[in-house]
């Protein structure tokens, strides 16, 4: 009786231990060559199990992408939320924040939502939906984080702070996109912090928060 109780929780573990492996395989993939440059074969090769098993944990490659969004989701979120434990003022926020492109860029790696939105018009319909409340979580989070700057005078911005917060998304995704074909991360750590000056409004660039990992 216990051999069969203990079984199907092994079983269970083996199938959570295999279902993450196939997330971080793919997740690896699409932050080097997009949604659409990988398939299951590849992710079964580099693996070294059968497509069958792949599609035993994920039925679709749409149901894996709609995974791979939400746990990428959660991590960002666990990162802005310890961000916010901190207990910094606005500027030190935005620097940590800007660190997290940063760490990824250092992997060789783009933002996964990023990739995902140059190939966002091929995406399947529950896919498109998670990256778009990826976005909106994060432009959510450094909305507060603007006006925090602006209630403790930390920063000065010229509009509101939701445009901030899309300038700064929209900026760091594209400043990773840039400095990848050059290879240079110096490239990104020089628009990054050029970008929160210019946002910050606090001082002149070279007293900008700057991602210094």
């Amino acid at each position: 009786m216990r051999k069969d109780v203990t079984m199907p929780r092994k079983q269970q573990r083996d199938d959570a231990d295999t279902a993450t492996r196939i997330l971080d395989s793919a997740e690896r993939l699409v932050q080097s060559r997009g949604f659409n440059g990988f398939s299951y074969a590849d992710v079964a090769s580099e693996l070294r199990i059968t497509k069958a098993s792949l599609h035993y944990h994920f039925a679709s490659k749409a149901e894996l992408g709609r995974a791979l969004v939400e746990r990428y989701a959660a991590r960002f979120t666990a990162v802005l939320e310890e961000i916010d434990a901190a207990g910094d003022h606005a500027p030190a926020k935005l620097n940590a924040y800007a660190r997290i492109y940063a760490d990824v860029l250092r992997e060789r790696r783009m933002c996964l939502c990023g990739m995902l939105a140059a190939d966002y018009d091929t995406l399947p319909g529950p896919m498109r939906e998670a990256v778009i409340r990826f976005f909106d979580a994060n432009e959510a989070w450094l909305t507060g984080v603007f006006e925090q700057g602006e209630a403790e005078g930390s920063l000065r911005l010229d509009g509101s702070a939701r445009a901030a917060a899309q300038a700064l998304v929209g900026g760091l995704e594209g400043a990773m996109l840039v400095a990848r074909p050059y290879g240079e991360f110096a490239r990104f750590e020089a628009a990054a912090g050029r970008l929160l000056a210019s946002l910050a409004r606090a001082g002149p660039p070279e007293q900008a928060p700057v991602p210094d990992g």
